[in-house]
């Protein structure tokens, strides 16, 4: 990485083809946002069932391999696998919903609302009734096969990704495809009901290991391709024909604005299940406190949708322990909390 003074207040930082500039005062509140966000991490590592607290956490952070005692297993086995996983499915929900939102023009596009969280559940959770046995690798492919499909029909029926009319198919596709889930569970046998119930509220409970690479590198994949196209993203905010004279492909990238949203999203659902409103609150939270363009938009929304789940994970396991609350559940209650504040201090633009 490189670190260039391009402009009075500005700066600029170059990751090999790719360059972003931020202003000098939104960097420096970003930083403080991210190490807010390293702290949060490190006191959900610390807090939990059982005897291991800070001292263990700085213990097993100093000599990562060192997991032969109860006390630091619990850390390095349980705690941690599920603290990067909440990270992770909350970045990747935050890009997504930001990436929506400039895609469509519309602040209330979020993946849930579009029917591609749904379209991915719809997939993963038929997977897993019909393929108990099926390999952790298959859900994310399956995944990202239901929210592409359902992503398509919404477009073929609206024909156009800036109107209303594909939010509001969206909703329609989403409302449908949630009846289509609350049959199949309905039918489905009484002993596997309960695991797919649990995942479908959104807990990561479950988290493993193994799926961790897959919620990462779903991550490096579409945050990449965001962050490659923020700039022709940007442009676009200008209309299409501004765009196209400031030499951008508007073709590829309204293909790079829906696929990586779509792959992300169907990687976080795959792994933790339905997180609901951190897709449509992060954006706005980044906007609200940080502005600038797309690429701050895009920084600002992973690190407050990583934010947003580890809270949400963190009050669901400890606040009413042993009772484990999914994080799903949390999340709609912080949700609706900051979408009502949100609302009520841009009232007037309503």
């Amino acid at each position: 990485m490189k670190t260039v003074g391009e402009r009075k207040n500005h700066l600029r930082f170059e990751f090999g083809p790719v360059a972003l500039r931020f202003h000098r005062g939104r960097a420096v509140l970003f930083a403080c946002l991210a190490v807010a966000l390293a702290l949060s991490a490190i006191a959900a590592l610390a807090t939990g069932s059982g005897q291991a607290g800070l001292g263990e956490v700085l213990a097993y952070l100093s000599e990562p391999g060192r997991t032969a005692e109860p006390s630091l297993s619990v850390i390095g086995d349980l705690r941690l696998p599920r603290v990067a996983m909440a990270l992770a499915c909350g970045a990747m929900l935050g890009l997504a919903g930001a990436a929506l939102q400039t895609l469509t023009r519309n602040g209330l596009a979020d993946p849930g609302l579009l029917g591609v969280r749904e379209g991915a559940s719809l997939a993963v959770i038929s997977l897993m009734l019909a393929f108990p046995g099926a390999p952790l690798m298959a859900r994310p492919i399956a995944g990202m096969a239901g929210g592409l499909c359902v992503a398509l029909v919404a477009l073929a029926i609206a024909r156009s990704l800036s109107r209303m009319r594909f939010i509001l198919v969206g909703i329609g596709i989403s409302w449908f495809l949630s009846a289509v889930l609350a049959v199949i569970l309905t039918a489905a046998d009484v002993d596997r009901i309960q695991a797919a119930m649990i995942w479908m509220a959104g807990s990561l409970a479950g988290t493993q290991r193994e799926m961790l690479p897959i919620a990462f590198v779903s991550l490096a994949i579409g945050g990449g391709v965001l962050a490659v196209t923020a700039r022709a993203a940007d442009a676009s905010l200008l209309g299409e024909k501004a765009a196209i004279g400031l030499g951008v492909w508007m073709g590829g990238l309204r293909m790079a604005s829906l696929s990586a949203p779509i792959l992300m999203t169907a990687a976080a659902v795959s792994c933790a299940g339905s997180l609901g409103f951190v897709g449509l609150v992060a954006p706005h939270l980044a906007r609200l406190l940080l502005g600038g363009g797309q690429g701050m938009l895009l920084a600002g929304s992973a690190v407050f949708g990583a934010g947003l789940v580890l809270t949400a994970d963190t009050i669901g396991r400890t606040l009413f322990a042993p009772l484990q609350i999914p994080a799903g559940i949390v999340l709609a209650v912080i949700g609706v909390s900051l979408l009502a504040i949100l609302i009520w201090r841009r009232r007037n633009e309503m």
